[in-house]
């Protein structure tokens, strides 16, 4: 049976894409500090395992066919947190996915990854942070999906997407919800490895861009 196990499921991202795997039938491991943050969700294709990113957390990798790393500091902590859940658990995860022989690891990223000397002062310690952790998944020989998000936003979800940046700032943005959508569509689809993608909303469906 295959498994996905989503990293950072009581975050809000990750919450929506456990959600929506359970909906589809998929049978999910959440991998959680707190398990009381999922007990509105009940479902016998649900396996909660509790685990601290800054410990070691590689037994929630057993049996699991699919990764998906969606776990973050959050923006009210500190550079301390930031290299230590964006940076170094990451690095660990994809380490772990490694080792269990993960067919296919993706990683929600964020937009300025790929540069993070552009990035405004305070916010170039998560940016490198992000580049670093993609550049150590891109390096470990794994087959993976980066996804990097602009601006997330709680509007509601349009099922709308587009993965061109656009001109104008105030655009890059995207729904939470929408993003989610697209880690959920992104489950099974190994002939997605190997790629990068930058996620704003826009006009064209999934299947139209994920391709």
């Amino acid at each position: 049976m295959k498994k996905t196990l989503i990293i950072g499921a009581s975050g809000q991202i990750g919450k929506m894409t456990t959600k929506q795997l359970l909906a589809d039938g998929k049978t999910v491991i959440a991998l959680v500090r707190d398990k009381s943050k999922l007990a509105d969700i009940s479902c016998d294709k649900l396996h909660i395992v509790e685990g601290d990113l800054e410990n070691d957390f590689s037994q929630a990798f057993a049996d699991c066919d699919q990764v998906i790393f969606s776990a973050g500091s959050g923006g009210k902590t500190g550079d301390d947190k930031t290299m230590l859940i964006d940076l170094w658990a990451a690095c660990k995860a994809v380490d772990y996915a490694k080792l269990a022989n993960v067919s296919h690891f993706v990683m929600v990223s964020s937009i300025g990854a790929d540069d993070p000397s552009q990035g405004t002062e305070i916010m170039k310690p998560y940016m490198v942070a992000k580049h670093m952790a993609d550049e150590h998944l891109i390096g470990s020989g794994l087959n993976y999906t980066i996804f990097r998000p602009g601006l997330l936003t709680d509007n509601n979800a349009t099922g709308k997407v587009k993965t061109i940046r656009p001109s104008n700032k105030e655009d890059m943005t995207i729904n939470r919800e929408d993003v989610a959508s697209v880690l959920t569509y992104t489950v099974g689809k190994s002939e997605l490895g190997g790629k990068i993608f930058e996620l704003f909303n826009g006009e064209k469906t999934l299947a139209d861009i994920l391709n």
